[in-house]
């Protein structure tokens, strides 16, 4: 007896029409490469959980480019902070010395330790953690300094360095926003004990979600791999050299899965193309907005001569925040896509409630007030010279 039920009816989907044409956004996640057929093969292979041959490939990829001991992908650089956290044994009452102008999850990592973050002020020109603010905050409960490459222009690490070394002090980079920038030819992810990067969408390679944290020394990337696998010895079990796995440390479920990392494998190969074609608009970005820098209307990024930044980011400073806030609601009436960066820690609920500030915060507090990005992705191409010249419009009239 043949049922009564029929099937669904096959209609051609009706698609709304495009009220967003026009717009121009901040961002946009571009495929690059063999993305897709890394994932056929990661489905083909039926193997989609974490730490396999997509996950290990990404992972080679970084020790040879980065020339570090270890490299461990993450599913974010949330995740990545915070076993950067726990490597550095952080207990409760311990301090670590960081800037306010950061993203949460470089606080948070540390709090969650019950370790708090003490914040300093960051530098005018490149708006990374002021070294000599570092200097003055160490006390006998610092424990680490995290340093943030801002913009993907790297901190001045020598004098980090030198501090790290002369009180005796894990350095921690925060490199979320710095693969592919170099400081005094290395590269950022080797220039300290440890390194989180981000592959978040928002980032030059980019993976969706995604993170992962680099260690320079041997003995510290041991113990990672114990805390990257929930804080079991299983790499000893695969490698004959235990009966059998268990819980020997602290640790987590920090692997991300293999969907993840094809995709990230793909884009990794194409990151010298990707940071080629973004360097190429932040140039024509600088170039543009030359006159209107000499004539006191905005402040260009500022790039010092050790570095070699990676494109991530155009920032610019208007002359103040009202300024800066009715730039944003201008470009974005005229679909551009434009957003200011962070809120300071130092003055926010959370930051009050677990950490404390070092000294005054008057560049972090008038930087975060007249900072404004600008869109900038991979193949925007001649897309920028609409925000340029409504950018220049918008700042000639107020001048």
């Amino acid at each position: 007896m043949s049922s009564s039920k029929k099937p669904f009816p096959r209609e051609k989907p009706q698609l709304a029409p495009n009220r967003h044409e026009n717009r121009l956004p901040f961002n946009r996640a571009s495929i690059v490469g063999r993305e897709l057929l890394y994932l056929q093969q990661a489905f083909a292979a039926g193997k989609l959980s974490g730490n396999g041959p997509h996950t290990h490939a990404c992972q080679q990829w970084l020790r040879q480019r980065l020339n570090v001991a270890e490299a461990l992908l993450t599913h974010s650089c949330t995740a990545a902070l915070e076993l950067a956290a726990l490597l550095c044994e952080l207990a409760p009452g311990d301090e670590v010395i960081m800037p306010s102008f950061t993203y949460v999850s470089t606080a948070s990592a540390v709090a969650l330790r019950g370790a708090v973050p003490v914040f300093v002020d960051i530098r005018p020109d490149t708006f990374n953690i002021d070294e000599q603010a570092v200097e003055a905050n160490v006390t006998p409960r610092t424990r680490a300094i995290f340093v943030v490459h801002y913009a993907g222009v790297c901190a001045e690490m020598n004098a980090l360095r030198a501090i790290a070394r002369r009180r005796g002090l894990l350095l921690v980079e925060d490199a979320a926003q710095a693969l592919g920038s170099t400081y005094c030819g290395e590269p950022a992810g080797a220039l300290a004990d440890m390194a989180a990067f981000s592959f978040h969408e928002t980032k030059n390679v980019v993976s969706g979600e995604g993170g992962a944290l680099t260690l320079a020394r041997p003995e510290l990337a041991q113990r990672a791999y114990v805390l990257w696998e929930k804080g079991t010895n299983r790499r000893e079990f695969h490698a004959g050299r235990v009966d059998e796995y268990t819980w020997v440390d602290l640790g987590s479920s920090f692997p991300p899965n293999e969907i993840t990392a094809a995709v990230l494998r793909a884009q990794l190969e194409q990151m010298d193309a990707i940071v080629a074609d973004r360097l190429s608009t932040w140039d024509r970005y600088h170039e543009a907005f030359a006159d209107l820098d000499a004539r006191g209307l905005l402040r260009r990024p500022r790039v010092p001569p050790e570095c070699r930044h990676n494109g991530h980011m155009y920032p610019v400073l208007l002359p103040d925040r009202t300024t800066r806030d009715r730039a944003i609601l201008d470009l974005r009436n005229q679909g551009i896509g434009v957003h200011f960066h962070y809120v300071p820690l130092h003055s926010s609920p959370a930051g009050l409630r677990y950490g404390r500030s070092a000294g005054p915060m008057t560049v972090t507090d008038e930087i975060a007030g007249r900072l404004l990005r600008l869109p900038l992705w991979f193949g925007i191409g001649d897309r920028i010279i609409r925000v340029i010249d409504r950018l220049s419009t918008f700042l000639a009239a107020q001048g």
